[in-house]
């Protein structure tokens, strides 16, 4: 099923719902205050901001963190309004049918590649590369998606900057997700510095202030 996308001012319920977020009543009517995805949830009507999510791509590297355990697979959380699947065919381990939950559990994280994206924006995630695994150390911070590119920087000049800076493993998935390991001091300069970027990303001289932060 494809998911509405509605403006705001637009009607997206009546007295026999209740507004959710994103949503006002006017009326018996409710209306969407934002620009967004519609969902339903029971009786309430919510509006999922279309800013600040993550809108996949096929062959995206992400940061996926596991919401529902299946039989044959894995409802994958990707930071956006589209939830994503992992079977057990995608996954890196050998497995029988009924024994996903002995390698993912709810709240484990993982990174994994966007493998397929159909019409209805029914996604799929595959583990089967070299870079994604289960995480299970060091920390995974969020950003807005869109500051991305960034943090990432010119041919990953930034990101390889405050790598050099830090000494602490970084990973940044194209949903925002970014997972770091390193010396408790080091990974808290390096989230400082991410943010100031996230927060600064549109000014300009960013690189000269986050060497200058990093004691360059």
């Amino acid at each position: 099923m494809i998911r509405k996308i509605v403006l705001p001012g637009s009607l997206v319920g009546d007295k026999s719902k209740l507004p959710g977020k994103g949503t006002f009543r006017e009326g018996e009517n409710i209306y969407s205050s934002r620009l967004g995805i519609l969902e339903e949830k029971g009786k309430y009507v919510n509006v999922i901001p279309l800013s600040g999510v993550y809108i996949p791509n096929a062959g995206d590297t992400i940061i996926g963190v596991v919401e529902e355990v299946y039989r044959n697979g894995w409802i994958i959380d990707i930071k956006s309004p589209y939830s994503a699947f992992l079977s057990i065919e995608n996954s890196p381990w050998e497995m029988g049918y009924g024994e996903t939950s002995k390698y993912l559990k709810e709240k484990d994280i993982i990174i994994g590649i966007i493998s397929n994206i159909d019409e209805a924006k029914n996604i799929d995630v595959s583990m089967k590369d070299k870079q994604c695994r289960k995480i299970e150390d060091g920390i995974v911070i969020d950003i807005q998606p869109s500051k991305v590119p960034r943090v990432i920087g010119k041919k990953g000049s930034m990101l390889s900057t405050i790598k050099r800076y830090t000494g602490c493993w970084i990973f940044v998935g194209q949903n925002g997700r970014i997972w770091l390991k390193g010396e408790d001091e080091k990974i808290n300069l390096a989230v400082e510095a991410i943010k100031k970027i996230e927060k600064e990303a549109h000014t300009f001289g960013l690189t000269e202030r986050i060497i200058k932060m990093l004691g360059g």
